[in-house]
């Protein structure tokens, strides 16, 4: 894969980068309405989100950081995305092009004072593994085969300007609307800047390995501060396949439902036990050993779940509070989604939305076992969400609805949900993790 030998850092070159991609974003528009007079209305628009998630996609890719993560974020939002934009923004996830060797040295030594070879034994300057906030090298001490993740440059400094070019996109894409809509935004800035803080990731890294160690058929690294720093983590190297790629070709069902299993009681016992979880549940995070074992990696994006958030929350994923309709409406003011300035017809329109969507997504906790495997399930997601993505009647509305604590809370779920399906695990006990 090619390298990168520079990262534009400051907020003009970075901004200059983006612009110009709007510019082919255009060019590609005026080629759509050529195609809408020769092609059919569904050719020229899967054509058109081809082209601009290409263009889009190799652009934040050049600059990393907040920008390329929002697309990572936007790759999990499978029903609602186009699906050309899921497949190219998913390469975010862990497959982007790495810092060229150089680049990595002098990148190193401005972060730890010091370079590789006064640290470790050996290292290995090219990457194996380049994501949005970091790429990850193979080093060793002491006979021990290490992963060193290093935080490419500028991306801590450049949070606020990148979010403040990517918000007018995310403005029109969700229909927010609203003068209080900047608590959504604050609420993912807080989040980037905690993930590039490597401290805290190491902290928290330590505390969930150490909480969760009981949970079968799961494993995390160790970690060494001694060889970490605010922009550098150390940990074991450990060896294995991302979950991805694993489900692309497993046939063992035993195996599948091993993992699944494990993913299941990590998650569960993190939201109900810790309320705490791990917020970036996509394949990058996840791999499996040969031993078919589940190896959790990458700490930094950890969300606190608050009891004003949590007791609602999950108040609404017991069916019968979903039947009682003045419960279920309480509820819903308690989460934000309604509002006291809300007129009858915006009332009435959320309320039946909200029962509609609950009622399908809370299913998993309505039975004592689950088939993650169940196409039919998340065909119906799917469906739905692309159904009032497309609604004429939900744009006409202030799609300003909910907690802010739903961003990284719903981002959990529909990243577990599609691990869970892409294993096609089935046979899940829900509530196992508490037996453990």
């Amino acid at each position: 894969m090619k390298t990168i030998d520079n990262i534009p850092v400051s907020k003009i070159h970075r901004a200059s980068k983006l612009v110009s991609t709007g510019a082919r974003v255009g060019v590609n528009y005026l080629k759509y309405y050529g195609d809408e007079l020769t092609k059919t209305e569904i050719e020229a628009r899967t054509r058109l989100n081809e082209n601009n998630a290409e263009d889009i996609y190799d652009s934040l890719k050049q600059l990393k950081g907040s920008a390329l993560k929002v697309a990572q974020m936007l790759s999990m939002e499978k029903s609602i995305m186009p699906q050309a934009y899921v497949e190219k923004f998913s390469l975010a996830q862990f497959s982007v092009p790495p810092l060229s060797p150089p680049l990595v040295l002098k990148t190193f030594k401005n972060y730890f004072g010091k370079l590789p070879s006064e640290l470790y034994d050996s290292f290995n300057t090219t990457s194996v593994n380049a994501a949005s906030i970091g790429q990850v090298h193979e080093a060793v001490k002491d006979g021990k085969k290490l992963a060193v993740k290093i935080q490419y440059p500028g991306v801590a400094e450049s949070i606020a300007s990148d979010l403040a070019l990517v918000k007018p996109i995310a403005i029109k894409m969700f229909n927010i609307k609203g003068k209080d809509s900047d608590k959504y935004f604050k609420e993912v800035e807080g989040k980037l800047v905690e993930e590039t803080n490597y401290v805290l990731e190491m902290q928290q890294s330590k505390e969930i390995a150490k909480a969760c160690s009981f949970i079968p058929n799961l494993l995390f690294p160790e970690y060494y501060e001694e060889l970490s720093s605010d922009r550098i983590i150390t940990m074991d190297y450990m060896k294995g396949e991302h979950l991805s790629e694993f489900a692309a070709y497993n046939t063992d069902q035993a195996k599948a439902n091993k993992l699944g299993q494990a993913l299941w009681d990590f998650y569960m016992f993190q939201i109900h036990k810790l309320r705490k979880v791990h917020a970036d549940p996509h394949p990058g995070n996840f791999l499996v050993s040969k031993e078919g074992e589940l190896i959790a990696l990458d700490f930094g994006c950890m969300k606190i779940i608050p009891n004003e958030f949590y007791i609602p929350y999950f108040e609404l994923a017991k069916p019968e509070n979903i039947r009682d309709y003045n419960f279920f409406v309480s509820k819903l003011y308690e989460l934000e989604i309604l509002r006291e300035d809300d007129s009858k017809e915006e009332t009435k329109f959320f309320t039946d939305m909200f029962h509609e969507l609950l009622s399908l997504f809370t299913q998993p906790f309505h039975e004592e076992t689950f088939d993650f495997s169940d196409g039919e399930f998340f065909g119906k997601i799917t469906e739905l969400g692309q159904r009032y993505s497309k609604s004429t009647e939900l744009r006409k509305m202030n799609g300003n609805r909910g907690s802010k604590h739903f961003i990284y809370i719903n981002r959990t779920f529909f990243g577990l949900y599609n691990l869970m399906f892409d294993l096609k695990a089935n046979d899940i006990k829900i509530n196992n993790f508490i037996g453990l």
